[in-house]
């Protein structure tokens, strides 16, 4: 899977403000639906949330990855939002995150989903990436780092 077929600069925000799960995630919804990639904003909430009340999508390094599944989404959607502040994610190493990198799929479609977690999960295994991702001045310079 190619991350620049789903990630556009307008599906990149450098500076959010929420200062807590719930908010980031909403933050992280109003993106995909400013960008027309979600119709029903409720439902796409509801899956997140669902996915975050079985386990916590904070994963290692400042990283977190809200996602779920909703009959509403009919091709895989997902955005990056950047935190200037640290966050409290529940994230597996107890670590806050600052970067987002939310996206809903389909119930049906199983492959994609797991595709681009899988791609995602394998980019920001490198520290040098994560923080160039952090000091990234454009959607554009994000796009090309995750490109690399």
């Amino acid at each position: 899977m190619n991350l620049k077929t789903v990630l556009t600069a307008e599906t990149i925000n450098l500076h959010l403000r929420g200062s807590t799960k719930e908010e980031i995630i909403n933050e992280l919804l109003d993106i995909l639906a400013a960008a027309k990639k979600i119709q029903d904003r409720e439902a796409a909430f509801n899956a997140v949330m669902d996915r975050e009340q079985k386990m916590s999508t904070g994963m290692k390094h400042g990283i977190a990855i809200p996602h779920g599944k909703s009959a509403t989404i009919h091709d895989l959607v997902a955005c990056i939002g950047i935190s200037d502040k640290a966050i409290d994610f529940d994230a597996l190493d107890h670590l806050p995150c600052r970067i987002f990198i939310m996206t809903l799929s389909p119930v049906e479609k199983t492959g994609p989903h797991l595709q681009f977690l899988a791609e995602i999960s394998l980019l920001f295994k490198s520290g040098e990436k994560r923080q160039e991702i952090l000091t990234a001045k454009s959607p554009e310079e994000i796009l090309k780092i995750l490109s690399e």
